[in-house]
């Protein structure tokens, strides 16, 4: 009866002359992590760009979910669960759920979000290389294996001890989230003693009297992308309109974003009620290279050919543009 009724729709239509178009999602669910490279994504939630370009394509009945997740590993699970359309994803978590997904769910990246710099930064002043590091020491990052700081810290270990050893430290390594792990290892008696940062707990660290044993742009030769807007084959075929709208509203809160660094820090500390840093030192970190929002990825390759190499991935990537969408292609990217 459900197929007759849309027979007889499609029939009336055709004979009224009239554009056919069915109905695509009723919601958008977003999600997202903690730091400041996240801004994009709150602009978005905000300033409710993806309301507005959902409305400007007759499609203002759609609702907007945020959820702001601790980790990859977090929204790895949510992405996988069908529970998110939409994400910020560090390389390693996108290229793991692109390996898992392909041929299925059929996980891309929409296109780069930031190139921004990771710090290892610590607090027992005797580190001074990775060498350093003994069996009670312990390093906080967002997600064990998934994370841009899980794989930096393997690609320095490799680098260090040589082919095959790139897990050496990963027994040291603790998860936990940017907020949590800043608190941790500010506090003198807690055991979590390093902390592979991004801004702006890194130059919260660095006040705090922590210094930094290595950090991403050194390890990989220049600037890397730290994050990719994420989406899913299955969404973007099944939902078109949609999927415009946010891409449209992803593009506008960028474009918002680089005309006015200073607008944007305010923004920054309004969305995230900050304490730890004023107006003047988040405007710096965006003024920085260590921190640029652009589209373009950047060693995005290099960290793909290192995970299949060690194995993490089971379908190697010919190059960045396989786990990127045709939207992303004609980006400069690396």
């Amino acid at each position: 009866m459900f197929i007759l009724a849309r027979l007889c729709v499609v029939s009336v239509a055709l004979l009224l002359g009239a554009p056919i178009a069915w109905a695509e999602v009723d919601e958008v669910h977003l999600g997202r992590q903690f730091g400041a490279q996240y801004l994009p994504l709150m602009v978005m939630e905000e300033q409710k760009l993806v309301e507005k370009h959902l409305a400007a394509s007759q499609m203002g009945n759609v609702q907007v979910k945020w959820s702001t997740l601790g980790g990859p590993a977090a929204l790895v699970d949510a992405f996988l669960s069908g529970n998110l359309h939409f994400a910020a994803q560090g390389v390693p978590s996108l290229a793991l759920l692109w390996d898992r997904t392909k041929g299925g769910l059929g996980v891309k990246g929409v296109a780069a979000i930031a190139s921004h710099n990771f710090w290892l930064n610590t607090k027992n002043l005797n580190i001074k290389s990775l060498r350093d590091f003994g069996e009670k020491d312990r390093i906080a990052l967002p997600s064990v294996k998934v994370s841009t700081q899980a794989v930096l810290l393997q690609i320095a270990a490799e680098k260090e001890w040589g082919a095959g050893q790139h897990a050496k430290l990963d027994h040291l390594v603790v998860q936990m989230p940017h907020p949590e792990a800043l608190t941790s290892v500010l506090s003198p008696t807690h055991e979590i003693n390093s902390h592979f940062a991004t801004s702006p707990f890194h130059e919260s660290e660095l006040k705090a009297g922590l210094q930094t044993v290595i950090n991403a742009y050194s390890t990989m030769g220049g600037p890397v992308t730290g994050l990719a807007f994420v989406s899913t084959e299955k969404f973007r075929t099944k939902s078109p309109k949609a999927f415009a709208a946010v891409l449209g509203a992803y593009d506008e809160a960028l474009e918002w974003i680089n005309v006015d660094k200073r607008r944007a820090a305010k923004q920054f500390l309004q969305i995230t009620k900050e304490r730890r840093a004023t107006e003047d030192e988040i405007f710096a970190v965006m003024m920085s290279p260590d921190l640029l929002f652009t589209k373009a990825p950047s060693n995005v390759g290099s960290i793909l050919d290192f995970m299949a190499r060690v194995g993490s991935l089971k379908n190697k990537p010919e190059s960045w543009k396989d786990v990127f969408f045709v939207e992303a292609h004609e980006l400069s990217g690396s």
